[in-house]
Parts: C-alpha cells; sequence; structure tokens
C-alpha cells in the first residue's frame, strides 16, 4: 500500500484536491475529521483538554466551545499546549486506521489530509516513516486570504469592517504556517492551484498513475 501525506496551507485548496483523489479510488483521511473525533465528550483527548485549558472552554451541553479554545490557543499564545495534547492521538488513531486499510487491500493508496504535516512537532516518528509519498498543494497568498474569507463569510456580504477582520485572521494563520516554498522542498511532488477547478483536476489526473503504481511497488 502507499501512504500519502496531502498538505497545503490555509486556503491552498487541498481538501478539494483530496476529494478529487478520493474519486479516483483512494482512501482519505482528514486529521481534521480525525481531531473532532478524539475531542468529543468520553475521549481521553477531551478529558485533557478540559483539564489543561479549563471548564471555560466546555458549553452546557457538555460539548467543547472550539471557539473559546481556540481563543485561548491562539490568542493566549498556547496553542503548542493544545497541538501537544490533540496532534499525537490524531497521528495514532491515523496509524490505527492504516493498518486496518492495509490489512484487508494491501494495494490501497491512503491519503492523510493535514495542513500541519511539516509544522507540528509532535510526530513522533519521522515523516518518512509516516508517509511514503508527500503532496503539497500550493497558491498564491493573496489567492488563499480571499478564499478564507470567501468560506468563512459563507459567500454572504460583509462590512469592510469584518472583512477587514477575517483578512488579519489569515495573516495571522499564515504566519504559523511554512512557507510554500520551504514545503515544496520537502515535497515529492506539488500543486499549484492557481486557477481553475479543471486546471487542479487535470493535475491530479496526471499524478495519479504514478502514486497508483507507487501503491503496488509500495506493499
Amino acid at each position: 500500500m502507499l501512504r500519502v501525506g496531502l498538505t497545503g496551507g490555509l486556503g491552498s485548496g487541498k481538501s478539494t484536491a483530496a476529494q478529487m483523489f478520493a474519486a479516483h479510488g483512494a482512501y482519505v483521511l482528514s486529521a481534521d475529521e480525525i481531531g473532532r473525533e478524539l475531542m468529543q465528550p468520553g475521549q481521553v483527548v477531551y478529558d485533557a483538554i478540559v483539564a489543561t485549558f479549563g471548564d471555560s472552554v466546555v458549553d452546557a451541553d457538555g460539548l467543547l466551545n472550539r471557539a473559546a479554545l481556540a481563543k485561548i490557543a491562539f490568542d493566549g499564545g498556547r496553542i503548542e499546549e493544545l497541538n501537544a495534547i490533540v496532534h499525537p492521538a490524531t497521528i495514532a488513531r491515523q496509524a490505527e486506521i492504516i493498518q486496518a486499510i492495509g490489512s484487508r487491500e494491501t494495494d490501497a493508496m491512503v491519503i492523510i489530509e493535514s495542513a500541519l504535516i511539516f509544522e507540528t512537532k509532535h510526530g513522533g516518528a519521522g515523516l518518512r516513516d509516516r508517509f511514503d509519498k508527500i503532496i503539497l498543494v500550493r497558491a498564491s497568498e493573496d489567492l488563499k486570504i480571499r478564499r478564507f474569507i470567501q468560506r468563512s463569510s459563507n459567500q454572504t456580504s460583509l462590512s469592510d469592517a469584518a472583512e477587514a477582520e477575517l483578512h488579519a485572521e489569515a495573516l495571522r494563520r499564515l504566519a504559523r504556517q511554512m512557507d510554500d516554498d520551504r514545503k515544496a522542498m520537502l515535497s515529492d511532488y506539488v500543486l499549484t492551484n492557481n486557477g481553475t477547478l479543471e486546471d487542479l483536476q487535470a493535475q491530479v489526473d496526471a499524478l495519479w498513475p504514478a502514486l497508483k503504481a507507487g501503491s503496488v511497488q509500495a506493499n
């Protein structure tokens, strides 16, 4: 089987690329989705977050208030405390799922979609122990910011003040991520998503045969 890391910064379009690979037949695991599952009540990660950040991050229904948690973690300079809880558990769960898939389908391709493949300090094993190949989806910074604002606004019109706030938030998030040029040097393949969906689809389609061949060779 082939384990592929698919990464890209905020607004790069990595989730869109992941959907395209899934349509070709790849198994796609979202680090964000796995992390959210582990942050549900009853999970060890949930308990650790509450113990670390306090009851103020818990809503009346017992669920985590992700906005309150994000504000404490990001604005309070405690993001690495949160990452140290969530990232190891998420990576361990990914490994469990990958092993289960590989045990029943030896030529499978599993793509792990994660924004922080290079940035995390809590991955345990080295990147090349976790992934056979790494794909970067990159885009210009202006386009990333524009996509983030559009996504955050749900395509509705914004006041100038609200748009400025989202623009500033995008810049803050991008500043915490490794720049695309550095990521490109560490990646096996780079998809450039500055154009249309059709442009991105063509790049995914062109890359798929090489990846599929690798999934057989990596058995």
